[in-house]
């Protein structure tokens, strides 16, 4: 029999997902509390990793019918705050003397509340926790009782007479690499039962810190503050057990990446794996909020090599008044034109954040800058203000006259209203934001804003705004859906993720979207056009990925598999249009003067496999890489002038032969064509 304690640390993720999201903080937690030999010898340590839609019994099932862990800990965000409140109420029901843990940053400093609601809770963790969590295991092994921990810094506890105690803040780690790595010591679980990385993504932190001091942010409590690395050679041992696992996407928990020089030897590091090994294939990240030269270079390498990135523009807003509350107005990066027209000019992709709904924002000028970026960028994430703990804005309410209310699934605190937007408009701006991301963040439609904006001259906003009025006055029973999803994600931010996944996969919603069009959009636009612009939006609903799921199955004919380099592909073959789209779109993106004659082609699209693993997730970045694509822009190489002007002469002969065909998910072009219409035909001139 086991005699030694056992610890389990427990982690929900934000998103219901066939895969689970990598639980890096609690790896941080065991590797460092394990590296201390007593504790490796006393304690049994587990990690319990659950995806965001296991319910909360489900949890206590697998948590508790082994065996009851003496300390149960658990790394808290808005979303699992309930469910492990909830779960805290259980365990000691379960194990009146066992310990409760509560870290992360929806609790750290808010020991008031925290108590007060989930009284089972034994002990809260303010600041960074690896160093905090062994100290705690060490006393539980020493014997202390939870009301006596007076001697560990950066914690909160009740004495034996009820009153909260915090002690004095831990200072922040120096040498991050006293931190164990979760990913070298075995920490982690990588792979799977058939022995695959078991993760969506691989996290990974190659600094901790942030220069800035935003009004809405807390990021770890690492606000303004000096940015500490990890060592070269720690990163690089990381990147090399990735590499042989074969893990497709890094993606970065750093607030800035590409801020410092280290960032630049970090890429070349991944850069020189990835030749080695095949992997990994794309880095993902907060990028430097102020792009410095380091950034360009990082940039540069990156496209050089092949390396899959989204560039973000965390602007968050345009509003000059919205800035200086936000404590952002003298930052470099509102200088963002010129970064944008760079980056579209190397062919890269790129996205913008903004918050609606920031003190100091009113409906006109946020409109007003979001049409000002989209007319640069059109890939816009639109997220509702927070009211974080431990940031300016949470302390600052009754100052900004900000009224919120928490939501009915989690425990983030929504912006209602404020001393610049009313209630009222802000009901208004929640049903535009819902459009927003879902046609625009989520690229269910990403190639249309343009030629719209230039050759129609209908704003980015003004093309959602008649979506959503469209949708609200339809009778189409295809609309109920979205219409439900759009109520509930004002207060339920999961809401989304059935609505995207629901307008890229399902042929009900591409009808839906086709009637939309033809009914409302398309009066819009001059006659001139309107052909052209039929294509480009038939090119938008074609290049949609393309899941392998029974539960979305379509009744039309399958479409193949290909391999290209280690890559399964759906392909898409004998596309025809009236119209080059592409080079259309590419001179539109590169501000090029774009030929609007019709120009007849047939194109092959590629679509990656593998978007089941991301189908009602609300994780943009990953799902742009499963956009349909044509070849060169899987290879690299330049187009073949035959496919682009007569179709597919040969193009199928240096394809590898692939699995058994799979079935297609979305209408084939003809019915698409019927649909939406297909322009007019004539020669290429």
């Amino acid at each position: 029999m086991d005699k030694r304690i056992l610890v389990g640390i427990t982690q929900q993720g934000v998103w219901d997902m066939a895969l689970e999201s990598m639980p890096l903080a609690a790896g941080y937690l065991k590797s460092t509390a394990l590296a201390d030999e007593r504790i490796r010898e006393a304690a049994d340590i587990r990690i319990f990793n659950f995806r965001g839609g296991v319910s909360i019994s489900a949890m206590a099932t697998e948590i508790f019918s082994e065996r009851v862990p003496e300390i149960f800990a658990c790394s808290v965000y808005g979303w699992n705050f309930r469910a492990f409140g909830s779960l805290a109420e259980t365990y000691k029901r379960m194990n009146p003397r066992g310990w409760v843990v509560f870290g992360g940053t929806h609790v750290a400093h808010q020991a008031e509340r925290v108590f007060r609601l989930f009284p089972a809770v034994d002990v809260i963790v303010n600041g960074e926790g690896e160093l905090v969590f062994r100290d705690l295991v060490g006393a539980y092994l020493d014997g202390r009782s939870p009301d006596d921990l007076g001697h560990i810094q950066g914690v909160s506890f009740r004495d034996a007479a009820g009153a909260i105690v915090t002690t004095e803040q831990r200072e922040r780690i120096e040498d991050l690499d006293v931190i164990p790595s979760p990913i070298l010591s075995g920490a982690l679980d990588l792979l799977d039962d058939t022995g695959r990385f078991r993760y969506d993504v691989a996290l990974m932190e190659t600094n901790r810190g942030c220069p800035y001091k935003c009004s809405f942010c807390f990021w770890g409590g690492a606000t303004g503050q000096r940015v500490k690395a990890f060592s070269r050679e720690r990163l690089r041992a990381e990147l090399e057990v990735l590499g042989r696992l074969k893990v497709e996407t890094i993606a970065l928990c750093d607030a800035n990446f590409g801020m410092l020089p280290i960032d630049e030897e970090f890429v070349d590091d991944l850069i020189e794996i990835r030749d080695r090994y095949g992997y990994p294939r794309a880095l993902e990240s907060s990028w430097a909020k102020n792009k410095s030269q380091v950034f360009y270079s990082i940039v540069r390498k990156m496209k050089r090599a092949g390396m899959r990135s989204s560039f973000t523009l965390s602007l968050q807003t345009l509003s000059d008044t919205a800035l200086s509350l936000m404590n952002r107005r003298n930052m470099k990066v509102n200088a963002w034109e010129d970064l944008v027209s760079w980056l579209n000019a190397e062919g890269l992709e790129c996205y913008a954040e903004l918050i609606w709904g920031a003190p100091g924002e009113t409906v006109e000028s946020f409109y007003e800058g979001y049409d000002r970026l989209a007319a640069r960028i059109s890939r816009i994430a639109v997220y509702p203000l927070l009211l974080l703990p431990n940031t300016e804005y949470y302390d600052k309410r009754d100052e900004y006259g900000i009224i919120a209310v928490r939501g009915d699934t989690d425990d983030f605190e929504y912006s209602l209203a404020h001393n610049t937007v009313s209630f009222e408009e802000n009901l208004r701006m929640q049903r535009f934001m819902f459009w927003a991301r879902v046609m625009g963040e989520y690229t269910v439609l990403r190639h249309t804003w343009a030629p719209l904006r230039v050759l129609a001259g209908v704003t980015q906003s003004q093309v959602l705004r008649d979506i959503q009025a469209w949708m609200d006055e339809t009778d189409d029973p295809a609309a109920e859906p979205l219409r439900d999803w759009l109520t509930q994600s004002a207060a339920d931010q999961d809401a989304y993720g059935p609505a995207v996944a629901y307008l890229l996969a399902d042929p009900e919603a591409k009808r839906l979207l086709g009637r939309w069009w033809h009914e409302s959009m398309r009066s819009a636009v001059p006659r001139a056009v309107a052909p052209l612009l039929d294509e480009v939006f038939q090119y938008d609903l074609l290049t949609h990925p393309i899941p392998l799921r029974e539960d979305v199955l379509d009744t039309t004919e399958p479409l193949p598999m290909v391999r290209i380099g280690d890559d399964d592909y759906f392909l898409r073959s004998g596309v025809k249009f009236e119209y080059d789209v592409p080079a259309v779109l590419d001179a539109l993106r590169t501000g090029r003067e774009p030929d609007l004659s019709p120009c007849p082609v047939t194109l092959d699209l590629y679509h990656r496999t593998g978007f089941e693993n991301f189908l009602g997730t609300t994780n943009h970045e990953e799902i742009i890489y499963f956009m349909g694509v044509q070849r060169h822009q899987i290879t690299g190489a330049a187009p073949d002038p035959l496919t682009v002007l007569d179709g597919v002469a040969g193009i199928e002969d240096d394809l590898d032969d692939g699995p058994s065909p799979a079935p297609l998910m979305a209408a084939e072009p003809a019915r698409v064509v019927a649909e939406i219409g297909g322009g007019g035909a004539s020669a290429c001139r």
